[in-house]
């Protein structure tokens, strides 16, 4: 006769550690992306070198906007679970998105002025 093991059972906890948000993953590509291509803009020696880094800056500027829309929104839910040190980080980090993102913009408008 062979002896069978029970199967485990289903852990009724959820499986520890930070969770990774589909949202995140695309903002971090997009971030990586429209950095890449912003220096790819930068090399570029020819008449098609201020449109290209209007167009670096507009899409940067962009991915920083929903940075910091996604902070505001990670922002009410640590402040929704009590965990104030996250919110705070977090509003700091929305804070600086939304700043990077004015300074992109600016720079894009600047850009096509000339």
């Amino acid at each position: 006769m062979s002896q069978t093991r029970p199967a485990p059972a289903a852990s009724p906890r959820p499986t520890p550690g930070p969770r990774i948000s589909p949202i995140a993953v695309i903002l971090v590509i997009a971030l990586i992306g429209s950095i890449a291509y912003l220096l790819f803009a930068i090399t570029v020696r020819d008449s098609s070198q201020i449109p290209l880094l209007v167009s670096g800056a507009v899409v940067l500027g962009i991915v920083f906007t929903a940075l910091a829309a996604f902070s505001v929104r990670a922002v009410w839910r640590a402040g929704l679970e009590a965990r104030n040190g996250r919110a705070l980080l977090l509003g700091l980090v929305g804070g600086v998105a939304a700043i990077i993102a004015a300074g992109c913009f600016a720079g894009a408008i600047i850009l096509s002025l000339l």
